[in-house]
């Protein structure tokens, strides 16, 4: 069951980096002396792209390793060729290392024990453990039974060892087509675990592989691959997540029953789930397929590369893992909680930029026409050593449309007939007139500064409310700004329709032709800005010479304080 709550974990996350009852089973073994240090692995299927729940365990499998001084292997579970392709291995290694980890000399794959494995397939048939079954997939599912009913044998279970020994040979040799037969463990059809109940071993799959090739036509299926291959390479400790948690005593019934050079011991703990995020590979898979997305880097795809492009920082999502901690049950964590991670680490570390999205002119009349004045902005007040820069104001500036109203509420406090406002790093400015298109649309504004307010200060202490953004029209540079949301509107999807895809975002997506400082339409700097009073952006790949791209990371709303605050 899940918890459907704001915070997972959080316990343990309160107590500090390294307190969780993994890493006190770690310290616990390590203090008994059964192991030395942690011997961990990270293994994922090369049959898509990782996404937001993977760094949580990459997070834990790694970082248990740095912290005790062992080791974490990626091994890719390349058991499956029909859905398996070279762009995902190597997308998988780039977004590990992304995150600033390295599994040094330990890149394994399930296929290089391909052979070893077969080995001990053919030592459970020889010690009568497992049998050649030739039902088809329709009558095994429908003799497996139900939670409540046990299965039914199958009519080929006692199958002599010699009868299952040559079939099992045949199927190797390529004599059967796809389906035809596969090999189950003997253990127990009448088992309360419906993943005992004789599961499936090997089955037949005529498939080209991208790293072996067509030397095989069968294939082992995840649950004896895995487990078997923890113990070739000498894992410790196996975590995983807690759907895995029923395939535990397959995971030792088959340690236990095969010539394994060591005995790992599989751990579980509670999967990632976040509002109004979908993880699961197969609807990832249909999004970029049917062309939801632009593809698995689309940043609005909570894939790794999607956030990479999206402009999200590695030690941002690192600290949000850290901060909903390892838990044992699994809990629903607001996304808003991901998104203060982000911003608190993008506030220390971002330059402060200006742009404008929707641009609405302004003419300050008493200003002298042809004149402009250089004036100092800051470029991080978070960080005194990033300095300042320069930056031009004249008689014609750029400012938001949403910082104009002509009949405001009373607390309006940007600009509006007669009510002055600071201009950041310039003057106070009052709103005069009003000129309006044909149809009635406001197109440009009339103001009036105050000479003695430069720098957005007042001499005799009078106090403006509204600070806003502007842009010098004669420096601002044209710029696409895409507007990122949620993929999906609801914060479960699916839960009210029964249907994921009904619940996608229309709106997840808004492209802006902006306009903004001459630094950024000219540079090629992928480091995150801030766009002042907007929120967080990064530059983006399709940016072309004279006319950039720009991402929006995360917006400056701190949803998540608010939602702590009610608490």
């Amino acid at each position: 069951m899940t918890d459907t709550t704001t915070d997972a974990g959080a316990g343990d996350a309160e107590n500090g980096p390294g307190q969780d009852f993994i890493r006190d089973i770690i310290r616990a073994d390590i203090a008994s002396g059964k192991h030395a240090a942690p011997v961990t692995r990270f293994p994922p299927e090369p049959n898509g792209y990782l996404h937001i729940g993977h760094a949580k365990s990459i997070c834990l499998n790694f970082g248990v390793a740095e912290e005790f001084g062992g080791r974490c292997h990626l091994r890719f579970d390349d058991t499956n060729p029909v859905k398996e392709e070279q762009e995902f291995i190597d997308a998988i290694q780039r977004d590990v290392h992304w995150l600033g980890f390295d599994w040094g000399t330990h890149l394994h794959y399930a296929s290089d024990y391909f052979e070893t494995l077969y080995e001990w397939a053919e030592h459970l048939i020889r010690t009568g453990k497992a049998y050649v079954d030739d039902q088809s997939a329709e009558h095994m599912r429908k003799n497996r039974g139900t939670l409540t009913e046990a299965g039914k044998p199958s009519p080929n279970r006692d199958r002599s060892v010699e009868e299952n020994l040559d079939l099992f040979r045949r199927m190797r040799a390529g004599e059967f087509p796809n389906g035809a037969r596969v090999l189950r463990a003997k253990i127990d059809m009448a088992s309360g675990n419906m993943n005992m109940r004789d599961p499936t071993l090997y089955r037949i799959l005529h498939a080209h592989h991208p790293r072996t090739g067509d030397a095989w036509c069968i294939y082992p299926t995840y649950d004896y691959a895995h487990g078997q291959s923890d113990a070739i390479e000498g894992i410790t400790h196996s975590l995983c997540t807690l759907e895995f948690e029923d395939h535990r005593p397959l995971y030792e019934w088959l340690i236990d029953n095969l010539p394994a050079p060591s005995k790992p011991r599989q751990y579980e703990f509670a999967r990632l789930n976040l509002t109004h995020t979908v993880l699961s590979k197969r609807v990832l898979t249909t999004l970029v397929r049917d062309g939801h997305v632009g593809g698995w880097d689309d940043p609005r795809m909570p894939t790794l590369a999607g956030l990479q492009r999206r402009g999200v920082p590695p030690e941002a999502l690192k600290d949000f893992i850290r901060r909903i901690g390892m838990a044992r049950a699994n809990s629903l964590v607001d996304f808003g909680m991901f998104e203060f991670s982000i911003r608190d680490w993008l506030n220390k570390a971002a330059l402060r930029r200006m742009a404008v999205l929707r641009p609405l002119k302004v003419v300050i009349e008493n200003w002298p026409e042809g004149e402009l004045e250089e004036l100092e902005a800051v470029n991080n007040p978070e960080d005194p050593e990033a300095g300042s820069r320069t930056i031009r104001f004249g008689r014609e500036i750029w400012v938001e449309q949403d910082d104009f109203m002509e009949d405001a509420p009373k607390k309006f406090f940007r600009l509006t007939p007669g009510q002055e406002v600071r201009l950041r790093y310039a003057y106070y400015v009052t709103c005069t007139g009003v000129v309006k298109d044909d149809d009635g649309k406001v197109v440009e504004l009339r103001c009036t500064y105050d000479p003695a307010t430069r720098g957005g200060d007042s001499p005799d202490g009078r106090k403006v409310r509204g600070t806003m953004h502007w842009l010098s029209a004669a420096d601002a540079m044209p710029a696409e700004v895409r507007l990122y949301d949620h993929l999906f509107a609801a914060p479960v999807p699916g839960a009210e329709t029964g249907d994921i895809f009904d619940d996608l975002n229309p709106g997840s997506l808004e492209i802006v032709e902006a306009l903004v400082e001459p630094a950024l339409a000219e540079g090629n700097d992928p480091a995150p800005v801030q766009f002042e009073r907007l929120g967080y952006y990064c530059r983006d790949r399709d940016s072309t010479p004279g006319k950039p791209v720009f991402n929006r990371t995360v917006g400056l709303r701190d949803s998540w304080a608010k939602i702590q605050k009610k608490g």
